[in-house]
């Protein structure tokens, strides 16, 4: 997509998209001593965007946004939409308070991105009202197309909802919250030409959940180590093949999320873990995120080992 294409021309590619894959939210490449990997993170990005992905958004929850710094962050938005090379569309992470995430939302419109994706603001529980200034701030600084992201302690009622949606940048919603009564008079309040998608941590368990209120398009924390189950299971939940989505979410999905909650953080911390456990140059995670223990390692290899099984391929 060519740089400072209008928000109409970004919400239609977004929308495209969603409908014929996932969303891709890549891990960040550390080195062991912690510092940034450039060439690990444009060999797994690359690897990432050859499973064709609906869009790809680099520096965010999973791509560990809260530990970048800026000149970080820099290279990894810029490599992305590099290697992106305009096939799909960028859309980078951006937070903490609104003068902060404008020094972000500024570095990513000079590397490229096509939007931004404004994750929950830093500690603080806030009032609808300013939860609306937040974005408003946001929006009269860029000139990139904005989503937000509802989760923790970010919650649009509907009235605010309306407010947002009529800033001319902002396009769409991420929701992490699973609350689908909020949900569906979130979706009923907005334009109908707004964007909503599905942003639960492993967000195949709720997917057919939240396609119930009209929302089908999900980010895929699975696309960042096995896009072949991603894709399976992304390909059996639109044709409504229920009996495959029930396999893949018995003998997988659910093992996984089990594993998961075992440990604060290891929602991100088990994907880069099944992601080296695939060959890829990620790395370790960043603190305060820890990486997992010997054993939950030796049940996550198992774990991924029967989800690859399932659709035909190999550890």
């Amino acid at each position: 997509m060519s740089a400072g294409a209008g928000p109409e021309a970004v919400a239609q590619r977004l929308r495209d998209g969603m409908a014929g894959g996932v969303l891709s939210f890549p891990l960040t490449s550390f080195r062991d001593d912690g510092t940034l990997d450039p060439d690990g993170f444009r060999a797994y990005v690359a690897q990432r965007l050859a499973a064709s992905p609906g869009a790809v958004f680099p520096a965010c929850g999973t791509g560990e946004f809260f530990s970048l710094d800026e000149d970080e962050y820099r290279q990894v938005v810029t490599i992305t939409v590099e290697e992106a090379a305009g096939r799909v569309p960028v859309v980078a992470g951006i937070g903490y308070g609104w003068a902060q995430a404008v020094r972000f939302a500024r570095i990513a419109e000079d590397a490229g991105a096509d939007a931004l994706l404004v994750l929950p603001h830093y500690l603080v529980a806030a009032p609808q009202d300013g939860l609306v200034a937040q974005l408003e701030q946001i929006a009269a600084r860029t000139r990139l197309p904005l989503i937000a992201y509802q989760r923790g302690q970010v919650a649009f009622t509907a009235e605010s909802l309306k407010r947002v949606a009529a800033l001319p940048n902002v396009i769409g919603l991420k929701d992490g919250h699973s609350d689908l009564d909020r949900l569906q008079r979130l979706t009923l309040a907005a334009p109908e030409d707004f964007l909503f998608f599905n942003g639960a941590a492993t967000a195949e368990i709720q997917a057919r959940a939240y396609a119930t209120v009209g929302v089908p398009a999900y980010s895929s924390a699975v696309h960042a180590f096995a896009p072949e189950i991603a894709d399976a299971f992304f390909a059996a939940l639109r044709d409504g093949d229920h009996g495959t989505v029930d396999k893949l979410l018995r003998d997988f999905y659910v093992p996984l999320v089990e594993l998961r909650d075992r440990v604060p953080g290891y929602a991100v911390s088990l994907v880069k873990a099944a992601a080296r456990l695939r060959g890829h140059r990620v790395g370790p995670v960043r603190a305060p995120l820890t990486d997992p223990s010997t054993a939950d390692l030796a049940t996550l290899r198992t774990v991924l080992t029967a989800g690859l099984d399932l659709v035909g391929a190999a550890l």
